[in-house]
């Protein structure tokens, strides 16, 4: 992504919650489809797919750009963050790029409402990454509640100034010169061992300041910028004690954590899972902590944000304390049940990303840096690369956390790890095009079908679902080749009794011609790839349609197509 980024929005509740159908029962009933009818808008505005009519003309490079870029926009909710930090930086004497600075390397600029990953750190609040007391004293300085500077961009940026006001006075620090300010930048960043406030202070945040930054809302407008300046900060740069290369992972930094044990022997200690987590922070804040003995927690790996640095902090061969859970296989769609019960760091690697589980959206150079890195695990230990094998934190540990949180890339990330281990002949289509690489993979849907996730052992976050009757009103898994091939396609549902025993599922290559039809009955397979035959397809957009087409009553779903 370079100096830019996209800037990210306020609210994601839909995504959280309100959008996805949590109805009990055996499945998706046309009785349960009435009352999800009106939250179908909703549930497409996050990025499930657009009307039919909408959509561009069949091979039309440009316009189906176009319609991609909207479609992401479309999940944004922006706002500009420039003015705001000019006159927060005015009114408290702060240089208004150094607050760019703090926030961008805080939080990407982006809006967070911060959750608990680690116990004993307070989770960090809007544009500025506030914490605890810190929040609270803030706020008190900027004269707004503790609840706006949480939940309000300006009342989040004034309140981080104010601080920062005060602490140029106790500091005594020349306010004219930015680089004086380090100290100060030092204080923001938390850490108390000073190899992570030097990285803090010269990576992070001067080096927002020396190579620039930019955002811009999908409109066009500018939301933030810092120009480069070539300003070094008055601190003590970081020692060469974090140059030594993993002996596991050749491209990431050892940097050894005293917070680990031995794992079991047998099958108990065999790493066959990779948990993936969200730091709820910035990264050297996060490898800071878990190398602190008093943390009491770690992680084998974290992930910078921009994808250019990971840091190994346990070898895979140790047990690291990064979820507080006993394994249970009904979380994770009947896998490895014989080892319910164990404590789930026994067989797993974890991964922590810079970054928040409440964020609208994850850089694609930190999702490609995490998928070379779970790549590399995987063929190590011979882990499958699946849903089911890389799994959420959130997933295994539902009841106290919910990371990397609901805008995690799942199918793009799936598909690039399988990419780096030579498995580029799979792609994988799913049901939500938050989850797709648009340059790879998208689906489309009109507004009939309705996002659900009301039965378990669906693809990605959730699936679509509809009526059965003689209508022309497919749901369209689209997925691009490069030249002419032979793929197999498979094809993924969540079963239930309300399900059509004679579902079509039909493909069709890039020139729109019919290459043959699948039915295929949904009440049963269900949560696994079923084959549904090999297609000569086309170079350029081809897809595969799950039909509504069909005598069979009942409901019809459509989660997930894989290309191979």
């Amino acid at each position: 992504m370079g100096n830019t980024r996209r800037l990210f929005g306020l609210a994601l509740a839909c995504a959280l919650a309100a959008c996805n159908d949590s109805t009990p029962g055996d499945g998706d009933t046309p009785a349960e489809l009435d009352p999800l009818a009106a939250r179908g808008e909703a549930a497409r505005e996050r990025g499930r797919g657009a009307p039919e009519a909408a959509q561009p003309r069949l091979g039309d490079p440009a316009a189906e750009a176009a319609q991609a870029e909207r479609a992401r926009a479309a999940q944004r909710t922006p706002f500009e963050l420039e003015a705001a930090f000019a006159r927060a930086g005015a009114e408290f004497g702060v240089p208004a790029d150094l607050l760019k600075a703090l926030g961008y390397a805080e939080t990407g600029w982006q809006m967070v409402k911060g959750e608990t990953e680690f116990d004993g750190v307070a989770p960090a609040f809007g544009v500025m990454g506030l914490r605890g007391e810190r929040l609270e004293q803030g706020a008190a300085l900027a004269g707004v509640t503790p609840d706006q500077a949480r939940n309000e961009p300006i009342a989040n940026v004034r309140a981080a100034a104010a601080l920062l006001n005060l602490w140029a006075d106790e500091l005594g620090l020349d306010r004219a010169r930015l680089g004086a300010w380090a100290p100060a930048v030092a204080r923001y960043g938390g850490a108390s061992d000073p190899r992570v406030q030097a990285e803090y202070v010269h990576k992070d945040v001067y080096g927002a300041l020396r190579q620039g930054r930019s955002a811009f809302t999908p409109t066009g407008a500018l939301a933030a910028a810092i120009a480069p300046a070539d300003v070094a900060p008055e601190f003590a740069a970081p020692g060469p004690d974090f140059a030594v290369a993993s002996a596991d992972y050749p491209p990431a930094i050892w940097r050894p954590s005293p917070n680990f044990n031995s794992r079991p022997t047998g099958a108990a200690g065999d790493p066959s899972m990779v948990v993936i987590h969200s730091c709820e922070g910035n990264y050297s804040g996060c490898w800071g902590w878990l190398t602190n003995s008093a943390s009491g927690v770690s992680a084998h790996y974290v992930v910078n944000e921009s994808g250019s640095e990971v840091s190994q902090l346990v070898a895979e061969a140790n047990r690291a304390w990064h979820i507080g859970a006993a394994y249970n296989c009904s979380l994770n769609n009947g896998t490895l049940c014989s080892l319910n019960g164990l404590s789930s760091n026994h067989f797993t690697i974890g991964i922590e990303h810079g970054g928040f589980a409440s964020q609208a959206s994850w850089p694609a150079a930190q999702i490609e840096a995490s998928a070379k890195l779970v790549c590399d695990i995987s063929k190590s230990h011979g882990i499958p690369r699946d849903r089911f094998h890389v799994v959420a934190h959130g997933q295994l540990q539902p009841a106290t956390r919910t990371d990397p949180g609901p805008n995690w890339p799942w199918t793009d990330y799936l598909n690039r790890i399988n990419n780096n281990c030579g498995s580029a002949a799979q792609i994988i289509v799913d049901s939500n095009n938050a989850n797709n690489d648009p340059d790879q993979a998208r689906v489309e849907v009109s507004s009939t079908w309705t996002a659900s996730s009301s039965v378990a052992g669906f693809y990605g976050t959730g699936y679509f679902v509809n009526t059965a009757q003689a209508v022309s009103d497919g749901a369209s898994f689209w997925f691009f080749l490069p030249a002419a091939a032979t793929k197999a396609i498979d094809a993924w549902w969540t079963a239930a009794t309300d399900r059509s025993t004679s579902t079509p599922i039909v493909a069709f290559d890039a020139n729109g011609t019919k290459l043959g039809s699948v039915n295929v009955n949904q009440q049963i397979n269900g949560s696994k790839w079923n084959t549904l035959g090999s297609f000569a397809f086309q170079a350029g957009w081809n897809r595969v349609v799950v039909s509504r087409w069909t005598s069979a009553p009942g409901v019809v779903i459509a989660d997930a197509v894989r290309v191979r």
